[in-house]
């Protein structure tokens, strides 16, 4: 057998440069972006193989290593998990920088490779710098943090260990079933290490993503419980965009006469003058989706972990003998919650399931109801997108009166992003949707801070169309750099700052549980008397390189997205929103189970507790 002699940062650099996938008989690199910050420990050895590989996999660098994997995730996301973003950082905090993307990443079933220097095998200069050290076992490192939160981790302490590490942890992150964040600990010892390694294990290796078949039996459980139903409903997870299923998805319905509901993961799956389209589901939802959820007597959940704001905490099913069918390619979430489950590909398993339902078609009723619940919710987003005089603040804005005008000012292609606050639940709530796909609402982890750096990688990945991210001002106080960083790099964004003085959706959360307003808003905050300090978010986003202009009147904002778009550099656009207003909160009739307490001090509370518990009554058993 033949060998070269590499070093362990020269073999996993060409390792991953060797990597290729095949997705509808077109083959690119599967590793499309790395994103880096070096320290002394990558810098050496792994950083200057990154520089070697840059032809086949370019490195863009952050200025936070939390957000440069935020950076990564995206970019997987905004590629349907068929194309992954790799994030290196040096040891100690840049390596637990990360730790919080990590977190994204395993939460919503987003492969990322996160690499990282790691301390000393040998120990002989221990303690290193940025090294903490265990008292009890000298083998655990900053890195071991990584392990709840990745799919698949190891430390390499050899060279031999690559060729055994390296497919195991990017078939975890191709697997549809086991699909998250992967982790490579490099000591910076062995990264320097040599050893002859087959020639072989550096051929290029061309993949392809596993459409997992369902078992014929599970079909058969399946389609008996859809024929014996009056009411079936299909919920439409994030799970049907990675599988690239929209297309049966629609099939599916059209053929079966089922009406859809679609998660926050799973929003635009379906374009919205579908008649069967009847809307987001869940806290963050649409009472006409949640009208449809109450009274199905059969669900089919389809590529979704049924999170609590889709199931309103397992209480917005309220027919107490509904089926529940899942088709998903990971048994953890198919069998959830007593259901049918059909362990598969969302396309597979949707074409072989309406193969065996035949001609078998829901009620017309049924499906009339839907759309007319549908076009209610319609109706109530258009009052919603453009209030009438007094509803709100004088000189304010509403968050879904400025969904309503990028709604519908953006161009095929475009893609919005957020995270989050109150603006996930608005853009679920009021957005229309007119494309497929390009919408990136982070709501799995609701990681403050994704937004810009989301809206970084989903540039890179989409380098033709414009990213519209749209961002409270807590989290960009969070983590914002990343204007700069696409500044730098040449990735332009439209960043759309909602300014609302504060965590305003925890204030909220604050009075309608009966507490007082505490440290949420910036007026309510202990801090000097007089006159609130608040950020100029336009200079600041100027000093970062960015354009940037703060509007008087969300009627400006039309022609400030047309500036936008014609702009050459990341444009950031600032808006005051209205806090408090309960005109200029979208909402939905859903319940949600949030901790209060069993002891009240004042009626207020013990009222909302009493009806917190009431929306208890429908809240379905998980065994």
């Amino acid at each position: 057998m033949n060998t070269v002699r590499l070093t362990v940062a020269e073999a996993l650099a060409q390792y991953l440069a060797a990597q290729m996938i095949e997705v509808d008989g077109k083959k690119e690199q599967l590793f499309g972006a790395a994103f880096a910050i070096f320290g002394h420990g990558n810098v050496t050895c792994f950083g200057q193989q990154l520089k070697n590989i840059e032809d086949k996999i370019p490195t863009w660098r952050g200025q936070n290593e939390q957000s440069m994997a935020t950076a990564a995730i995206a970019y997987a996301k905004a590629n349907k998990r068929q194309r992954i973003g790799i994030a290196t950082s040096s040891i100690g905090p840049g390596a637990t920088n990360m730790v919080t993307a990590a977190g994204i990443a395993h939460t919503n079933r987003l492969p990322v490779l996160l690499i990282a220097g790691d301390a000393y095998v040998s120990r002989l200069p221990d303690p290193v710098l940025q090294q903490p050290e265990n008292f009890y076992d000298p083998s655990i490192t900053c890195n071991d943090t990584f392990k709840p939160l990745t799919r698949y981790w190891d430390r390499i302490i050899s060279p031999t260990q690559l060729m055994h590490s390296l497919p195991q942890a990017i078939d975890t992150m191709l697997d549809p079933e086991t699909c998250g964040p992967a982790f490579i600990g490099l000591p910076q010892d062995i990264q320097g290490v040599a050893y002859d390694f087959p020639e072989v294990f550096f051929a290029e290796k061309v993949h392809r993503i596993r459409r997992p078949e369902p078992e014929q039996a599970d079909l058969e459980d399946a389609k008996a419980a859809l024929l014996s139903a009056e009411k079936p409903l299909v919920i439409s997870g994030g799970g049907v965009h990675y599988s690239l299923a929209t297309d049966e998805l629609a099939a599916f319905a059209k053929k079966h006469n089922i009406p859809v509901v679609e998660t926050i993961a799973g929003r635009a799956t379906m374009l919205q003058d579908n008649p069967l389209n009847a809307g987001p589901i869940g806290v963050t939802g649409s009472d006409s989706a949640n009208y449809m959820a109450a009274h199905a007597d059969v669900v089919l959940a389809i590529g979704t972990r049924l999170q609590d704001f889709t199931t309103g905490s397992w209480s917005v099913f309220k027919n107490p003998n509904m089926k529940l069918v899942t088709i998903n390619t990971a048994r953890f979430d198919a069998i959830k919650h007593r259901a049918i489950p059909v362990k598969a590909d969302a396309k597979r398993g949707l074409v072989e399931l309406s193969k065996l339902l035949g001609d078998f078609r829901s009620g017309d009723e049924w499906a009339s109801t839907a759309k007319a619940q549908a076009d209610e919710w319609k109706a109530l987003v258009h009052r919603r997108t453009n209030p009438q005089a007094g509803e709100l603040l004088p000189g304010l804005t509403s968050y879904a009166q400025v969904i309503g005008k990028l709604n519908k000012a953006m161009e095929p292609g475009d893609t919005v992003l957020t995270a989050a606050g109150g603006l996930p639940a608005e853009l679920a709530m009021n957005w229309q949707n007119y494309q497929i796909g390009k919408f990136d609402v982070e709501f799995g982890f609701s990681c403050m801070g994704y937004e810009i750096a989301g809206g970084w990688g989903a540039k890179v990945a989409n380098p033709d169309n414009d990213v519209v991210v749209l961002v409270g001002d807590g989290s960009y106080l969070i983590q914002n750099s990343d204007i700069y960083s696409s500044v730098l790099t040449g990735h332009k964004m439209i960043v759309v700052v909602c300014d609302n003085g504060g965590f305003a959706v925890i204030n909220k959360l604050q009075n309608n549980t009966g507490n007082e307003s505490f440290n949420n808003l910036l007026e309510d905050c202990r801090r000097p008397d007089g006159e609130v300090a608040r950020v100029d978010f336009a200079k600041h986003a100027e000093a970062q390189g960015a354009i940037s202009e703060k509007l008087t009147s969300v009627d400006e904002l039309d022609a400030a997205f047309l500036r936008a778009k014609e702009a050459d550099r990341t444009y950031v656009i600032v808006l005051d929103i209205d806090p408090v207003s309960p005109a200029a909160w979208s909402k939905c009739d859903c319940w949600w189970e949030v901790g209060l307490p069993e002891v009240t001090r004042n009626d207020n509370t013990a009222q909302k507790v009493a009806d917190w518990e009431e929306g208890r009554s429908t809240q379905r058993a998980g065994v």
